[in-house]
């Protein structure tokens, strides 16, 4: 049987998730505004497209059951640091480190955590840049803070990610050795073909301003 709240705390948390929308929201704009600036100013674009979430009350009870600690939305709160998500898809693998700089420079944002997994990929081969930051909003009166998970990634290590997912859906986390291995490779080919992919950008780009 599945984890899940009680119908109070079920109450509870569905009110604490409009915050977590607000905030989603909050960091939305914020980041569409770098983005629609970009396409005004600029000649590229280090966003290539921005999805979102706010969790499930079905994922928060798991994942707060796989912690060991009581399901209530106070604990969700203080135990859940992406309760709220962004997904940032970046052209090249070298915007992912200028737009985390642009977030870490943002004014009225706090920085909890980064953790680089594109110049330190997980074992399994995992890379992205992911960004715990604090953001603050108004409503009811009141201020409130809480956090919201940014990750960073390329759209091939997207599509990485993606496959990883399924298989770890499919095998419940157990992922034959053999089809590890291949996800391994998969992903270190990948990064290369990153690489590559911006080396002939960059060609491109200096053959366009020598004809200019």
């Amino acid at each position: 049987m599945s984890a899940r709240f009680n119908d109070n705390e079920f109450k509870l948390l569905k009110e604490l998730l409009l915050s977590y929308e607000w905030v989603h929201r909050t960091m939305l704009t914020k980041l569409n505004i770098i983005h629609e600036a970009h396409k005004y100013y600029q000649n590229t674009n280090p966003i290539g497209y921005i999805t979102g979430r706010i969790k499930s009350a079905e994922s928060i009870a798991s994942k707060l059951h796989k912690q060991g600690v009581e399901l209530t939305a106070k604990n969700a709160k203080n135990h859940l640091n992406d309760i709220a998500g962004i997904r940032i898809i970046c052209p090249y693998a070298k915007d992912i480190y200028f737009l985390a700089e642009l977030i870490r420079s943002m004014p009225d944002g706090n920085i909890i955590s980064e953790k680089d997994y594109v110049t330190n990929p997980k074992h399994s081969g995992y890379r992205s840049y992911h960004i715990i930051m604090e953001i603050e909003i108004y409503h009811s009166g009141k201020t409130e803070t809480l956090p919201i998970e940014i990750q960073i990634r390329t759209e091939a290590m997207n599509f990485w990610a993606t496959l990883e997912h399924q298989a770890k859906y499919k095998y419940k986390e157990q992922i034959p050795k053999h089809l590890s291995d291949e996800l391994i490779i998969c992903a270190d080919k990948i990064a290369e073909l990153d690489d590559r992919m911006f080396l002939i950008h960059e060609i491109i780009s200096l053959i366009n301003n020598d004809s200019g």
